[in-house]
């Protein structure tokens, strides 16, 4: 090094700090602070965690940085935490995202799950299949189980339902709600509930065990992913492109499955999608019912 021109030791050192650079960011490319999905809680917390894991996974391979999994205390905190900005992608029932845009305005949409080949999915209002029950009329003066009051499918649009049948919720002998769809149907089955209101596949997961469909609702778009305003355009545009992605993916199929065992693909989703249920929302606002 004695030898050495005062210029060929600066450059020595130049590629020195190149070289040290170059290894830290390899080494380092994977820290960048988490991302975190939040989903609302319309299953045990358990069941949440175990269906989402691979999607958080897949997500975090294909954006390079890490996803982690926050399950939502409730409705209210999961639209308040995504309205604020306070996590970065969020799944959404339809309910939860048309209050959540006419909270806080509108936020970026990343992808729209199909079910079968479909973006709408549909909710029952259910008895046990011997039940005499057989009109939504009939209703009157029975005991009725909701899940949460802010489910899309297990409480706002059957209420809308069972209004426009001329049922209100006076009219019943009594109601709760019971959290979820699978508390719903135990309690129906049970015989602590003369029916009940779940979405479509949680009505076909316990049909063989004896319950029939007593009504079915309008067909409603689906569940759906959001982020936060202020994420950047580059990591939306990653994550939109995951999303759509999955379809074509060899991972894809497990991870769609992982969450609904009858997805087959994310694809692109407006806002104006949702003007139905905007609808039925409004309608049960004047009656007086707050979703």
């Amino acid at each position: 090094m004695g030898n050495l021109s005062t210029m060929s030791r600066l450059r020595l050192a130049i590629l020195a700090l190149s070289f040290f650079t170059l290894l830290c960011t390899a080494g380092f490319a994977n820290t960048q602070e988490p991302l975190t999905l939040e989903i609302h809680p319309y299953l045990p917390a358990t069941e949440i965690a175990q269906r989402f894991t691979p999607l958080a996974d897949y997500l975090g391979s294909k954006i390079g940085r890490p996803v982690v999994i926050k399950i939502a205390k409730d409705y209210d905190e999961h639209i308040d935490e995504i309205g604020k900005d306070k996590v970065d992608i969020a799944y959404m029932g339809p309910a939860s995202y048309v209050k959540l845009v006419e909270k806080y305005g509108r936020k970026p949409i990343l992808a729209r799950q199909e079910i079968n080949g479909k973006p709408t999915f549909k909710g029952a209002i259910i008895v046990v299949k011997e039940s005499p029950i057989r009109g939504l009329a009939d209703l009157k003066g029975k005991r009725f189980a909701f899940g949460d009051p802010d489910s899309t499918m297990s409480h706002l649009v059957p209420r809308y339902m069972l209004w426009k049948a001329g049922v209100d919720i006076k009219d019943l002998r009594h109601h709760v709600f019971l959290s979820n769809h699978h508390n719903v149907v135990l309690g129906v089955l049970s015989g602590d509930f003369d029916a009940g209101a779940v979405k479509d596949d949680v009505f076909y997961e316990y049909e063989k065990r004896g319950i029939r469909a007593l009504v079915w609702t309008p067909a409603i778009s689906e569940h759906l992913f959001v982020t936060r305003s202020n994420l950047p355009e580059k990591t939306v545009k990653q994550l939109r492109a995951a999303f759509y992605g999955l379809k074509d993916d060899r991972e894809g199929a497990a991870v769609m499955t992982s969450i609904h065992k009858n997805m087959t693909g994310m694809a692109p989703a407006r806002d104006e999608d949702y003007d139905n249920l905007r609808g039925i929302l409004r309608s049960l606002k004047r009656l007086g019912v707050q979703p």
